[in-house]
């Protein structure tokens, strides 16, 4: 038996499950070994337990194939959606939850292997980052919340991974990692069984190696367009694309400045059309708004746990349940309905194009994993509501993944996966970075 099936796509284990040449419980011991191997220095697991693996592993060996899921013996790690659920956070320890929350639910009916729960950010709702590592260089962070579902996905321990974005959780750790990461439409995955941060921004992401194991995702849980996508027969040849640094681009680094424009340049070689936009002026406003949504939804999102054990809360959300930041009802009232409004009109400009290019961050992941960087870039898109994919191929100064983003308008997660495959294919082929785990 090869001893690097750990490396194996979604896409590519299925297939191999399919044809025989392949049983889960092998591929699911090639990932354990390897997770014992990687586990001391990335630690992207909070919990993992080799023998349940296993026992599921086997079981889905005895599957008669006509039986047999559309994620059968996938491997899957979770973030705070299933299994011994701390949050990361000393109120909750030993906590286990009675049920799966509905994600898993619905991966496990789907007949994936869940091989564990990630390791994350307290909540899910700082920038304190935990002892996971950016596999590619551990003296950096490999972003948040989602710490350890983006390196666990990087650093083959897992093909897929899920996570969660109220700000900026999913597409940081992947854009850091350097890895497929999407944060599809708002509201068209359930999040029921997850913590609570806010109820109108949390969104639940998801973590690959490829835009085939993304799709694999997307029909499992439901993701679908009104309108069928078109099936790109010439790669990017007459796709056109918006190409905006946003309000915010002032903050962008040298290693993301270059990833845009070498971006660029290899969609237009490849007989692309690309057009610089910019926000309109009722935009303007859009980065606070969401700051002051989120900071009001978390003053009454961790109230409880305030009430029951505040001295054991982190300190920036002691500081939302105390309105330390100063938001009044009335400003929540219009951030509320200021973002609202804006969403059909960015859907309005969106639908111009094949997909919107954006920056996934501000730059490669900072040294350190003290902070888990900041969010400043995606904030924007996670209000908005709209799907958004990370895609890799780039690399900053220090040799570290730099991704893009590709967003689209609301509800058109099926269509901005077959603009991802073929733009994907392209900037990892032609782009700088080369993974070298």
């Amino acid at each position: 038996m090869s001893n690097d099936l750990y490396r194996l796509t979604a896409t590519e284990a299925l297939k191999r499950f399919e044809d025989g040449s392949l049983k889960v419980s092998e591929y699911a011991m090639s990932l354990l070994d390897h997770i014992d191997q990687r586990q001391p220095a990335v630690q992207a697991f909070e919990y993992i337990d080799r023998s349940q693996v296993l026992q599921q592993a086997r079981a889905l060996d005895d599957v008669p194939k006509d039986k047999r899921g559309p994620l059968h013996g996938v491997a899957i790690a979770v973030k705070d959606q299933g299994m011994p659920t701390q949050h990361n956070s000393p109120i909750y320890k030993d906590d286990q939850p009675e049920l799966d929350a509905a994600s898993v639910i619905m991966l496990r009916a789907a007949g994936a292997l869940i091989l564990g729960k990630t390791c994350t950010t307290e909540f899910a709702a700082t920038v304190k980052g935990p002892a996971t590592t950016n596999p590619h260089d551990s003296s950096r962070t490999p972003g948040g919340s989602s710490s350890g579902s983006g390196a666990a996905v990087a650093d083959f321990q897992t093909p897929v991974a899920l996570g969660t974005q109220t700000g900026g959780s999913t597409i940081r750790p992947g854009s850091f990692n350097g890895v497929y990461a999407m944060k599809p439409t708002w509201a068209a995955i359930s999040r029921e069984g997850q913590k609570v941060y806010s109820l109108i921004l949390d969104t639940l992401g998801l973590y690959t190696r490829s835009v085939d194991d993304l799709k694999l995702l997307a029909e499992v849980f439901g993701l679908k367009d009104d309108q069928p996508p078109r099936e790109p027969t010439d790669g990017v040849k007459g796709m056109k694309f918006g190409l905006l640094g946003t309000m915010v681009w002032d903050q962008a680094g040298p290693g993301t400045r270059n990833a845009m424009e070498k971006g660029v340049k290899l969609l237009k070689s490849h007989g692309a059309e690309v057009k610089e936009i910019d926000f309109p002026a009722d935009f303007d406003r859009l980065p606070d708004w969401h700051s002051c949504i989120l900071k009001s939804d978390g003053r009454t999102a961790f109230r409880p746990e305030y009430m029951v054990a505040k001295d054991k809360l982190d300190r920036s959300l002691v500081e939302h349940v105390e309105e330390a930041h100063g938001y009044t009802r009335g400003a929540y009232l219009e951030a509320v309905d200021g973002v609202s409004a804006l969403r059909p009109q960015w859907d309005a400009i969106a639908r111009d194009y094949d997909a919107v290019i954006v920056p996934s961050v501000p730059d490669e992941a900072p040294e350190g994993i003290e902070s888990t960087g900041s969010a400043v870039f995606n904030s924007l898109w996670t209000a908005l509501h709209v799907p958004v994919i990370n895609v890799p191929g780039f690399q900053g100064e220090h040799g570290m993944p730099i991704g893009l983003s590709l967003v689209a308008p609301r509800y058109h997660d099926q269509a901005l996966l077959e603009v991802a495959k073929v733009v994907g294919e392209i900037w990892e082929r032609e782009g700088d970075w080369r993974s070298k785990l």
